[in-house]
């Protein structure tokens, strides 16, 4: 049995590498990126290892297209998460990672996550205790980072699901405008790098209305900050991402000129109107204007509908089934206000336990109980690469 497995375990390294070698190879050979100063693609980093898991366990049962999938997944450009890491260990990490990102002549994407009071303590909640320990952590970062490039996805939902939206906050406000004062001590440390794009959070199409996002912006920072990102960890399609993001960028362009907010066309305007307003009231070249990134990371199928009055609280950003991998991250949008394409959530990591208003603890839309918020999630990631659009692999 020993001589057994450990043939197995030999085996299973063997196909490991070279499932990892074929999506490697096939990803170098995608369209190419920019040809203007600074990093033309964007950078991999080191995959969860559980991914890795999975693939050689597909491997080993004879389903090697299935862990092929999971690895050309792991394999594609997305951005590294930090929150859970002390100052030390974040300065480390993220040096490292811009450095292998620079000499492989690579842009990495930081997804920041520590803001006191993130995700209202719901599945992702933590983040620092107070202010001045979030903006040492934000230091932290700043050291690490240094004169390297990098693009900097800043705390998803700190601006479009403030303290005061979940009603965790005082009557004076206190803990929303810390908040506040949290992002922009992260947008002046970070961009003031040389090398470094800060991008605040508008949540995604279906959240805010234009009007709304627009002033949390203009409090957040966004005058100082490179642009802002839409749908991180959501399903909305490219479409439904770049139009919001155009009439952010109007909206924010009309404001910084004397406009109002109140008076900016949002999503659900006719585009023909929202396109004649915008005509007549931005004046504001591209160059000039706020630039944004999306994330496509499980967009492919779009947004998961939810059964009808099955559940009191369906959650439906929140694991849903059978969704698909999305349009791969690039640089190259072909759109003047679209800085990127981005996979900001790890695609195969979970959302946290989804309980669709029921006691639980399994998620009732699967029927088992889904694994803690970044931790992974086998069905899911089948689902994503099963369901990709455009698919990951050749030949489906």
């Amino acid at each position: 049995m020993r001589r057994r497995s450990t043939a197995l375990f030999g085996t299973s390294i063997a196909l490991a590498a070279a499932l990892l070698a074929a999506p490697a190879a096939q990803h170098a050979e995608a369209a190419p990126e920019p040809a203007a100063a600074g990093p033309r693609r964007l950078h991999t980093p080191e995959a969860n290892p559980d991914a890795y898991r999975q693939a050689v366990r597909l491997a080993l049962t004879g389903r090697l297209r299935e862990a092929a999938g999971i690895v050309a997944m792991v394999r594609t450009p997305h951005a590294v998460w930090y929150g859970d890491q002390s100052p030390a260990e974040v300065e480390r990490d993220a040096r490292a990672v811009t450095r292998r990102a620079a000499r492989a002549g690579e842009m990495p994407v930081f997804a920041l996550y520590n803001v006191p009071g993130r995700d209202c303590s719901n599945y992702s909640g933590g983040g620092a205790s107070d202010t001045a320990e979030y903006q040492a952590w934000i230091d932290a970062v700043a050291r690490g980072v240094g004169r390297e490039q990098a693009m900097v996805v800043l705390e998803p939902d700190s601006l479009a699901l403030l303290p005061d939206d979940c009603g965790q906050d005082d009557d004076e406000g206190t803990l929303t405008a810390a908040r506040y004062t949290e992002v922009n001590y992260a947008v002046d440390t970070l961009e003031s790098l040389p090398g470094t794009r800060v991008y605040l959070d508008t949540g995604h199409p279906d959240w805010h209305a234009v009007s709304s996002i627009v002033p949390r912006l203009v409090k957040g920072g966004i005058e100082r900050a490179t642009g802002f990102y839409t749908n991180a960890s959501n399903y909305n399609t490219d479409d439904a991402n770049s139009w919001y993001g155009r009439l952010i960028s109007s909206c924010l362009a009309h404001v910084a000129d004397g406009g109002d907010a109140a008076g900016c066309p949002d999503r659900t305007w006719p585009r023909e109107d929202a396109e004649d307003w915008i005509r007549a009231n931005v004046h504001t070249p591209p160059e000039r204007m706020k630039h944004f990134v999306t994330d496509s990371s499980r967009n492919g199928r779009g947004l998961w509908i939810p059964p009808d009055g099955k559940y009191t609280d369906p959650e439906d950003w929140c694991n849903p089934p059978d969704r698909g991998l999305g349009a791969r991250p690039t640089l190259r949008t072909g759109d003047p206000l679209q800085d990127a394409r981005l996979w900001i959530k790890t695609p195969g990591e979970s959302d946290g336990r989804c309980l669709r208003g029921t006691d639980g603890p399994e998620d009732p839309e699967r029927g088992t109980v889904d694994p803690e918020a970044g931790e992974w999630f086998p069905q899911q990631a089948l689902e994503l690469v099963e369901f990709a659009e455009p698919p990951l692999l050749p030949g489906r």
